[in-house]
């Protein structure tokens, strides 16, 4: 018995047309896992932190290269633009007042501007040098002896607006409880009546909680790779079932 075969068409043309299949599906492949790999590393943040961190969800960012046209070997990078904190979040750091300071000053929710904390002043209804130049603030320690509370005192504002809402000043430097909410009124009473604010917590050392997987999300995407690229190469070439 003998067996025959023989080339079908132009070679050198097939192959070109398999080629390009293949940077096609390669390029589509990159650029799908990419994405993916970028979106859940935003969903992870959300997650871990709620919708107070979308911005620090969409720092995470994406590129793909070659920037344009076809290639065999593309490449995805996924970035963020804040990768101090998706790294300390990520390891679990441990985080220490630093130039021989000997405490970290956290600002409270009662001290955060427009109800978020963010860097630096910006992000703050006062500032610790505002606190220490007020000759107000006072400390409080925690029961555990860890650390203090850094408060000011309390008093209330002169009454503005048509609703006469009860105006809250603390240490005669900043107001403080400006949010509108439900029952605020009463909730400003019991405030004024406790007579002082907490504006920072002053901690010794704090140990972040590990909430981010970064690396085990590209470990994902590169475990996926494979079975992608061959079923978009099948569909590109035609070949798909």
């Amino acid at each position: 018995m003998r067996l025959g075969a023989s080339i079908v068409g132009d070679l050198r043309k097939v192959l070109a047309e398999e080629v390009r299949a293949g940077e096609r599906a390669a390029m589509s492949t990159i650029r799908a896992e990419t994405e993916q790999v970028k979106a859940e590393l935003r969903r992870q943040v959300t997650t871990a932190f709620s919708g107070n961190a979308r911005g620090i969800a969409n720092a995470w960012r994406s590129m793909i290269f070659p920037r344009s046209g076809q290639s065999l070997r593309p490449a995805g990078l996924v970035f963020t633009k804040v990768p101090n904190v998706i790294d300390a979040f990520e390891r679990g750091a441990l985080i220490r007042a630093k130039g021989g300071r000997q405490f970290l000053a956290i600002p409270t929710g009662f001290n955060a501007a427009r109800g978020r904390r963010g860097r630096g002043g910006k992000g703050m209804r006062v500032t610790p040098a505002q606190m220490v130049a007020s000759g107000q603030a006072f400390l409080r320690p925690f029961k555990s002896g860890w650390g203090f509370v850094w408060c000011l005192p309390l008093r209330q504002g002169e009454q503005t607006g048509r609703r006469r809402r009860m105006r809250l000043v603390a240490g005669g430097v900043t107001e403080v409880g400006t949010a509108n909410r439900k029952g605020r009124e009463a909730w400003a009473r019991g405030l004024l009546a406790q007579g002082m604010v907490p504006m920072f917590l002053l901690l010794p050392q704090v140990k972040l909680a590990k909430r981010l997987d970064v690396r085990g999300a590209a470990e994902r995407g590169l475990r996926r790779l494979p079975r992608r690229f061959v079923a978009a190469w099948e569909r590109e070439s035609g070949r798909a079932a």
